[in-house]
């Protein structure tokens, strides 16, 4: 009679566990850095077009207000709308306005509102989570600071 080696039924069934767990926490872990990933672009954006709106002000002396400037009109803006250019006649300050990556949930849009004045703007954002100390929710963009 012979000595065979093998794995039992509960040494497999064991083995089968371990990585069937290995592979759930890879999974969650991965998600979150999916999430973490779409937060930081959403906050590099909106770094990005403040940049854009402050050298039109710089030049302008005004934040755009129409679409002949390549942005959303006075009365469009009351109700929020997509920004999709900073431009002007002597120059292109952001020719495509990056767009949020798309989140589970939430606005798949940044909100861009502009006061009568063109002195102050505002920009809507939505965190899935924290970001630095920036907290997860719905955030707020302004010329005055990033809040």
């Amino acid at each position: 009679m012979k000595n065979k080696k093998a794995f039992t039924l509960i040494e497999l069934l064991v083995v089968i566990a371990i990585i069937g767990l290995l592979a759930t926490l890879a999974v969650v872990a991965l998600n979150n850095a999916r999430a973490k990933s779409r937060d930081a672009r959403r906050v590099a954006d909106i770094k990005q077009i403040q940049t854009a709106l402050e050298l039109y002000f710089n030049d302008m002396q005004t934040y755009p207000t129409s679409t002949a400037a390549g942005a959303c009109t006075v009365a469009a803006a009351a109700n929020g709308c997509r920004l999709t250019a900073v431009t002007s006649t002597q120059a292109v300050y952001m020719a495509i306005v990056p767009q949020p990556p798309t989140p589970p949930t939430g606005p798949t849009q940044y909100s861009y509102n502009i006061d009568t004045n063109g002195v102050s703007y505002t920009i809507q954002y939505l965190l899935e989570g924290p970001v630095g100390a920036i907290p997860a929710g719905l955030h707020t963009a302004t010329n005055a600071s990033l809040q």
